[in-house]
C-alpha cells in the first residue's frame, strides 16, 4: 500500500505541468518589410491584413496620416510608416499591405511594404533595445534574429527591429 501512494505522488497533478515550466517562451512576431529592412509588430497586436484599399485623405492631418479607410464600418485611421519612422519614401507597389494593428483600444492602419512571414522567436534570439540612438528609440523593443535551418551556414542571418505599437503611434495624436 506505501509503494501505491509514493507512485502517486510522484505523478505531476497536471499532464504536462513540468513541460511547460521548462518549455522556453516564444514571441511571435509578424515580419514585414520597409524600405530594405525587416521590422515587426507582436504578432498578438496584429487585428488584420489588408491589401490597399481606397483612402480616403484627411485635410490638414500630419503629413504621415495618409488618411482613413472603412473596414467593416470602423472607420481607421492610415498611417504611412516610412514618413512615420523617417525612411525614404516611395510610391506603394503591389505587394504593399495594409496591417491593422491594435493600439490602445483602437485600430490603426499601418501601410508597409510587403508582408513577410510569422516569427516565433525563442528568448535567445532577440535582443531587447537597452539604448538605442535617435528618436525612435522608444519604439523599438529589440532586434530578432531567427535561427534558419541553414544557420551555421549562413552567418549574416535575417535582422527584424521588432517595434512597440504604442509609442510609435502615439505621434498620430501629437502630429
Amino acid at each position: 500500500m506505501s509503494d501505491l501512494v509514493k507512485r502517486q505522488t510522484m505523478v505531476p497533478a497536471k499532464p504536462g505541468a513540468s513541460e511547460t515550466k521548462s518549455a522556453p517562451s516564444l514571441r511571435e512576431v509578424l515580419a514585414f518589410s520597409l524600405a530594405d529592412d525587416t521590422y515587426g509588430f507582436p504578432l498578438a497586436r496584429v487585428r488584420e491584413i489588408l491589401k490597399l484599399p481606397p483612402i480616403t485623405p484627411v485635410p490638414r492631418a500630419p503629413r504621415f496620416v495618409l488618411g482613413i479607410v472603412s473596414v467593416r464600418g470602423v472607420i481607421t485611421t492610415v498611417v504611412d510608416l516610412r514618413r512615420l519612422m523617417r525612411v525614404e519614401e516611395r510610391l506603394p507597389e503591389k505587394h504593399a499591405r495594409i496591417l491593422l494593428v491594435d493600439v490602445g483600444g483602437e485600430v490603426v492602419g499601418a501601410l508597409v511594404d510587403e508582408v513577410q512571414q510569422v516569427h516565433r522567436l525563442a528568448e535567445d534570439e532577440v535582443e531587447l533595445a537597452q539604448a538605442v540612438g535617435g528618436d525612435l528609440s522608444d519604439h523599438v523593443i529589440g532586434v530578432g534574429r531567427p535561427r534558419s535551418k541553414r544557420e551555421v551556414e549562413d552567418a549574416g542571418r535575417e535582422l527584424i527591429v521588432l517595434l512597440d505599437p504604442e509609442p510609435l503611434f502615439a505621434r498620430i495624436e501629437r502630429g
